[in-house]
């Protein structure tokens, strides 16, 4: 909304205050500045608020506004008076105000820096969480305008909004002074004012998708009146899978005789319907969309499910449409999966629900399915359900405009009749967020991810999303760090989901392979050692192995100590007559049943050769599982009040009891089966590390306290602002040497000084300046670091060496002005690494290692942490990469000071962590020696620091 000619032109409107955000309930409202151009607004919302809410905001009766009071209301500075308001439909719901004022308690401008805060919220849309989001936001534009402090004056009997300010987890005093509560917020943020958002965050997205999920009741809009259709279709599909809800068929082009379409009733519009609808599927062409969603929104639809097509997958034109769809849909309330969706389905008893394309509805299982393709989604429900496997919910969510995979992983992390996560994506819109999301959700329940598009370099058609430029490589490095399964192919997601849904978790990697066929055992054998896994020698039990002798043989391996997991191959036994029995899959899989249920909790997976019927009799119990024990608690049933929910912040401390429930509470369930060794292996490893991952989630790193102790923050924050100067260009600027020696020696980061030579005299001074023995070296962009180019000259041990050193310098590669030669003194020798950081947009703020030169430059061994870094993130750094054993003593050298290395990996994380002006370092070359380590260069980086979402105020994308 724009502002009248009446605003003042000093201060323009801040359109970047606005909001889309979620409420509890799972509904959504906007939030935006209030301009003068809502007078008429504000009095409708006034008279629609109880006296009782009335007198709690003015502390007397106060039944209406008067002229002055409505113009006050309506006309701010945006900056020492701001007014917010939350509304629907275009229609206020809430109002937030603030007034700055100084020791006094009199209207003021800056430098004071305290406001004065009330609220007030229509009683009809009390309880949904109105008041902390508004909370939320006007802290944040406080925070901007240099406003510090709030105060607020609230009634004894007001407890509603007594608790909004006491539960929103800022540092906060409190007395009682003439007749009310005083109260006074420090508005800096604190890790429980973030932690107490994100868990709002969390419930509210989680319950925004299960009303998505769970209606009571379903209109199809654009159903067909021929058999045949998008609409038609989904009718169908919604009638097949029977929908515990109320089915209605919509289309103004019906009849006004219709009463019934395929036993359903049948309507023109929404407003000829009686009841509520909670979910609204969508299937006209794109230009009628609007209209549909208008007639949705007037009529308090929860939900839409957009199939239409024609949006952002057909250029900017579309992608425009598309914005305009969702601005339209939030506007209502409403959140949107599509458009170009292939639909939704809940198997769960109580729902049924299958609103989607698809013409068969799964069986119930323990795996939740997202993905951003119909077509592939089409493949992963067809190879779930060839391999027996069931599905607790799936979502297509087309071009994810509104309802993306964060908000999946949010409704996941909760969803009791869920086990496993899948993710088809082609798109992060804030990979921040998804990292944050999949590493609580995976220290509950697994994450596996397969990520299309990934050497693109651009987003998908129809995916408005901002792009990130950090490589693949990096992407999975950081998908592990937060305990995401990372696969390559829709196959190995599948392969995996089906173990980790039926399977307990590996307590290690000790396999143990038994099985009728000894090539298929060593087969497995080599495929376990390829993986990383510490197989047993494979027990042959010979072609005339019974089932009975399976069943032995795997009882007596899974009562084994020495051993984490069993991989059984089968081929088709010999049976009595001589003949080979290939039909006899039902009594394996019994007897493979059998055995697994009497015996201690490890996984088994299954390798068959033509056995017909073992596949589909090891999942029949798939359907029919007991879920695992989860400290989660939203179970998935018809829309209503949210159940109550353990706080997101815990999930790390809950991964151990989860984790343990997976292993000892063994319930009769699915043993997967794969046609080939090498995939059975690969789930198998995949479960491995992630239970690894798990169990080190239970109890985090740290940040060791001596970084507190020798690092000089302020120091540094007053050296960036100086170096950056009071108009910093956007663009940024490289610090010099010895700035960048300054700013990292705030840190504990010492660089090894280096002096310029620009002639043979003044390098022969630097050398005795600095003492022999020295290094010469060439700082030209084209020769930095390039020893093989000959650009850098070591132990230099004399006058007379530098001197010859110099003249073949200039005569080999260039004159001194080209050149930019530095004399550096000799560090101890050691392994060459290289230490960088850098903020990606999308991503934050990333630290990497690897070995310097061919290791790291040519083959891409590097690994990746996301900031900040734990001291147990910087030792799994430096032990990840393919390179790791040179720093461990690889062929009898001496190992390196790896505690060194770690503590100057964790420095850097501390320095970019603080001051997010740093947009990128380099130490290159960091020697790491039996004793200590040097840091010979670096180069560093500062620009205004880009923006933090993830750190203000809750509210939904805009792509």
């Amino acid at each position: 909304m724009e502002p009248s000619p009446e605003q003042s032109p000093h201060h323009a409107y801040p359109d970047h205050w606005e909001a889309d955000v979620v409420l509890r309930d799972g509904g959504t409202a906007r939030i935006r500045p209030i301009t003068t151009d809502d007078a008429e607004r504000l009095v409708s919302f006034y008279e629609q608020v109880s006296d009782e809410s009335k007198y709690y905001r003015f502390f007397a009766p106060y039944p209406r506004l008067s002229d002055r009071d409505v113009h006050r209301f309506t006309h701010h500075d945006y900056v020492d008076r701001v007014g917010l308001a939350v509304t629907i439909g275009g229609e206020f719901i809430g109002t937030v105000r603030y007034d700055r004022i100084n020791d006094q308690g009199r209207p003021a401008s800056a430098p004071a820096d305290e406001a004065e805060v009330a609220f007030l919220v229509q009683d009809a849309h009390q309880g949904r969480g109105v008041a902390s989001a508004l909370l939320e936001h006007i802290a944040a534009v406080a925070r901007e305008r240099g406003i510090r402090r709030f105060a607020a004056e609230v009634l004894p009997a007001n407890n509603k909004m007594i608790k909004v300010f006491r539960d929103a987890g800022y540092t906060q005093r409190r007395s009682f002074e003439d007749g009310s509560v005083h109260l006074t917020l420090d508005l800096e943020p604190t890790e429980k004012s973030l932690a107490v958002q994100r868990g709002r965050e969390q419930r509210a997205e989680a319950r925004s998708v299960q009303r998505l999920l769970a209606p009571g009741s379903v209109a199809v809009i654009g159903t067909g009146r021929t058999p045949g259709g998008v609409g038609r279709t989904v009718l169908r599909n919604l009638l097949a899978a029977g929908f515990t809800g109320r089915t209605y068929a919509v289309n103004r082009a019906f009849d006004e005789g219709l009463a019934t379409l395929d036993g359903v009733p049948a309507h023109r519009s929404l407003g000829e319907i009686d009841e509520q609808v909670d979910l609204a599927v969508i299937a006209v062409p794109a230009h009628r969309v609007p209209e549909a969603v208008a007639d949705c929104g007037e009529h308090g639809v929860q939900g839409l499910v957009v199939l239409s097509a024609g949006y952002a997958e057909r250029g900017s034109a579309g992608r425009e449409l598309q914005r305009e769809l969702v601005r339209q849909a939030r506007s209502y309330g409403m959140r949107i999966i599509g458009p170009n969706a292939f639909g939704i389905i809940n198997t769960a008893e109580s729902v049924r629900l299958n609103a989607s394309l698809a013409p068969e509805s799964p069986a119930r299982g323990r795996i939740g399915l997202f993905t951003q393709s119909g077509a592939i989604g089409i493949a992963l429900l067809s190879g779930l359900h060839r391999r027996g496997a069931g599905l607790s919910s799936f979502i297509s969510a087309g071009n994810r405009a509104d309802v993306s995979g964060n908000d999946f992983l949010q409704y996941s992390f909760e969803d009791q009749d869920t086990d496993v996560a899948l993710l088809y994506l082609e798109s992060l819109g804030n990979p921040r967020k998804f990292t944050r999301l999949a590493r609580r959700t995976a220290a509950v329940k697994p994450v596996v991810v397969v990520k299309g598009a990934r050497h693109s370099g651009t987003n998908p058609p129809g995916h408005a999303v901002p792009v990130s430029r950090i490589p693949d490589a990096t992407v999975s490095a950081l998908m592990r760090q937060a305990g995401v399964i990372r696969v390559d192919t829709v196959t190995e997601m599948v392969d995996a989901g089906l173990l980790l849904a039926g399977q307990p978790l590996p307590a290690g990697p000790r396999v143990a392979i038994l099985g009728n066929s000894e090539s298929l055992g060593l087969l497995t054998y080599d495929a376990c050692l390829a993986e990383g896994l510490r197989p047993r020698p494979p027990i042959d039990l010979t072609t005339a192995a019974s089932p009975q002798d399976f069943r032995d043989a795997l009882a007596e391996a899974l009562a084994d100590g020495t051993c984490d997991a069993v991989i059984v191959t089968a081929i088709p036994w010999v049976g009595e007559n001589g003949e080979a029995e290939t039909g006899d899959g039902e009594v394996l899989a019994a007897a493979l049943h059998g055995a697994a249920a009497k015996s201690p909790a490890k996984p088994v997976a299954v390798v068959h050769v033509e056995i017909g019927g073992l596949a589909e009799a090891l999942a029949a119990a798939s359907s029919t599982a007991a879920p695992r024990t989860r400290p989660t608690t939203l179970a998935a049933q018809p829309s209503g009040p949210p159940a109550a929910t353990a706080p997101a912040e815990n999930a790390p401390q809950e991964a151990a009891a989860a984790e343990e429930a997976d292993r000892t509470e063994r319930t009769p369930g699915r043993i997967p089966a794969y046609p080939a060794a090498e995939r059975a292996v690969r789930a198998l490893a995949e479960a491995v590390k992630y239970a690894q991952w798990r169990r080190q989630a239970a109890t985090p790193g740290k940040v060791p306290e001596f970084l507190d102790e020798t690092t000089d923050e302020p120091g540094a924050a007053a050296l960036i602002d100086t170096l950056l100067g009071a108009t910093p260009d956007p663009r940024g600027r490289p610090l010099t040497h010895d700035e960048a020696r300054e700013l990292l020696g705030r840190y504990g980061i010492p660089v090894r000084p280096t002096l310029p030579a620009p002639d043979p005299e003044t390098a022969v001074a630097a050398a005795a300046r600095l003492g022999y023995p020295v290094a010469l070296k060439t700082t030209a962009p084209h020769l930095r670091h390039r020893a093989d180019l000959g650009g850098v000259r070591l132990d230099l041990a004399d006058e007379d060496a530098l001197r010859r050193a110099y003249g073949e310098f200039t005569e080999l590669l260039g004159k001194p002005a080209e050149l930019l030669p530095v004399v550096q003194s000799m560090a101890p020798r050691g392994v060459d690494t290289v230490v960088r950081a850098s903020i990606d947009a999308a991503a934050g703020a990333i630290l990497s290692f690897g070995l310097a030169g061919a290791p790291s430059e040519l083959l891409g061994d590097t690994a990746h942490r996301l900031v900040p870094a734990t001291d147990r993130d910087a030792a799994e750094l430096i032990r990840s990469i393919k390179a790791a054993p040179v720093l461990f003593g690889w062929r009898g050298s001496a190992p390196v000071d790896t505690p060194a290395l770690e503590e100057l990996l964790l420095r850097l994380s501390r320095l970019v962590d603080d001051h997010p002006e740093v947009v990128s370092v380099a130490l290159e070359p960091v020697v790491v020696a039996p004793q200590g380590l040097t840091v010979l260069g670096a180069s560093v980086r500062l620009a205004p620091p880009p923006p933090r979402g993830d750190l203000g105020p809750r509210r939904l994308p805009n792509y």
